[in-house]
């Protein structure tokens, strides 16, 4: 193993036991928009069904734009104290967009034209031929997998975050008018924690892990 493969485990090692649910957070500090824009960037480098990249970003960034999420929120103060509050959408109609996506793998020479032809052929039928409780799964496991990636990159750069699953979604869908075809999938505070998260106790891993589909 190289030298730089083992930090890069080490640094990864400390970021995923560092990382903690943070509920309060340091009003004054503020991070920038074009640090968010890493952030998410990074965030969408997570898998995706068929890379549809199904996932959008509602970032409230704005002091009273964060003050009408408050209420939706079930009124938790790290939503209005956080740098911002980044709601995670799953667009069930995201596989629409899957031949702008191979384009740019055309262009970037990581299909042939040829594939991203056929690739994009088949991915408009299949999912198109999905019911929407379908495409609503898999929107919200895809945005699992980019809100984990999301908090993991927010601390690995100094911030901290909470994920939180208390809100009224149809609440979140009126006021700030989401179309019908972006599913909430979860809220997200990032920002300077003012006091540390809660150390949390994990099962042993042996409790939780099957060999071969034995002890199930």
């Amino acid at each position: 193993m190289s030298v730089t493969s083992l930090e890069t485990i080490q640094d990864y090692r400390t970021v995923v036991r560092e990382r903690h649910s943070v509920r309060h957070y340091d009003p004054n500090w503020q991070i920038s928009q074009a640090e968010l824009m890493e952030i998410l960037a990074e965030a969408s480098l997570a898998p995706s069904s068929s890379n549809t990249q199904s996932w959008r970003f509602f970032v409230f960034h704005d002091k009273e734009l964060k003050q009408r999420l408050l209420p939706i929120a079930n009124n938790q103060q790290q939503v209005v104290d956080a740098s911002a509050t980044v709601a995670v959408l799953g667009d069930i109609e995201g596989y629409k967009r899957i031949g702008d996506i191979n384009d740019i793998a055309v262009a970037k020479e990581y299909m042939t034209p040829e594939f991203a032809e056929q690739f994009t052929a088949n991915s408009l039928k299949l999912y198109g031929g999905l019911p929407p409780e379908v495409l609503t799964r898999i929107s919200l496991v895809d945005g699992g997998l980019v809100s984990m990636q999301l908090m993991l990159s927010a601390k690995a750069r100094g911030y901290d975050t909470v994920p939180m699953g208390g809100f009224n979604a149809a609440k979140l869908v009126e006021e700030f008018n989401i179309p019908s075809n972006l599913v909430p999938v979860m809220l997200i505070a990032i920002g300077r924690a003012a006091t540390p998260g809660r150390k949390t106790s994990r099962l042993p891993i042996e409790q939780v892990t099957f060999w071969n589909g034995e002890g199930l």
